[in-house]
């Protein structure tokens, strides 16, 4: 279970989230919604480590493990997995080796015809073209190949956590429909995902356990799928307002 309690991240002296509290558990999807600037990435990028974000205070723990003590790839090889808002392009190194080598960082030594075969699969099911799999990592790829290759790394990894942070961003309805039916595969009892969102239309291909809402650098609002519905009825000023008038009655 990955847990987070009242935590203070800035970046360069400026305060972003001001008290975050949640929790990940096995099994479960969390969505975290929220608008432009409210903190979500902020939150994906401190919880893998980024060293551009400050920890201020508060505690992230992975069991009994914490990570607030560990480097970037020592939280990816305990299990912790991101998926990011804008894929980077690394030319010169191939997905290939670069996925069989992170595979071994984590998983141990697999004989390279028995991983090609495993690319080979996870690729199929995401409509990935194999020929992919020698080119660059995201080198001229679309908005949406990116994304699949961020959900192709997810199956490949096998990790107990996974943040995915705005995956949606930049799809067409038919690459949202493919990488969502690619998550969809790889929830099982094992896997957390903490899900970021803008918007309710991934969760109507990804149904989440609970929905926060982030506004301001705090959780505003938390509850069922329901919720993702009244905020794409409401909008978000309605958290901050329905929280103002909770603040006024206590």
């Amino acid at each position: 279970m990955l847990r987070i309690k009242d935590l203070h991240v800035s970046v360069e002296g400026k305060s972003i989230l001001k008290g975050v509290t949640l929790e990940v558990r096995p099994g479960k999807i969390y969505a975290l919604m929220g608008p432009n600037g409210s903190g979500k990435s902020t939150l994906a990028q401190a919880l893998m480590g980024h060293p551009r974000y400050t920890l201020e205070r508060g505690m992230v723990k992975v069991g009994k493990r914490d990570l607030t003590r560990l480097t970037p790839d020592d939280r990816a090889k305990l299990g912790l997995f991101l998926a990011f808002q804008y894929p980077l392009e690394v030319p010169g190194v191939d997905l290939l080796n670069m996925l069989r080598t992170a595979y071994q960082s984590v998983h141990g030594h697999l004989p390279v015809q028995g991983f090609v075969e495993t690319l080979k699969a996870e690729m199929e099911k995401l409509g990935i073209p194999f020929e992919f799999a020698t080119r660059s990592i995201n080198e001229g790829f679309s908005g949406g190949e990116k994304k699949r290759h961020e959900i192709l790394q997810m199956a490949i990894l096998e990790p107990e956590m996974a943040i995915l942070d705005e995956t949606d961003s930049g799809l067409d309805i038919d690459a949202l429909k493919t990488v969502a039916k690619g998550i969809n595969k790889l929830i099982g009892p094992n896997l957390g995902i903490l899900l970021i969102t803008h918007y309710q239309r991934m969760l109507n291909y990804i149904k989440p356990d609970f929905v926060h809402v982030l506004v301001d650098g705090k959780i505003v609002q938390s509850g069922g799928d329901k919720l993702a519905l009244k905020l794409e009825e409401l909008g978000y000023d309605w958290t901050v307002e329905k929280t103002e008038t909770l603040s006024v009655e206590k």
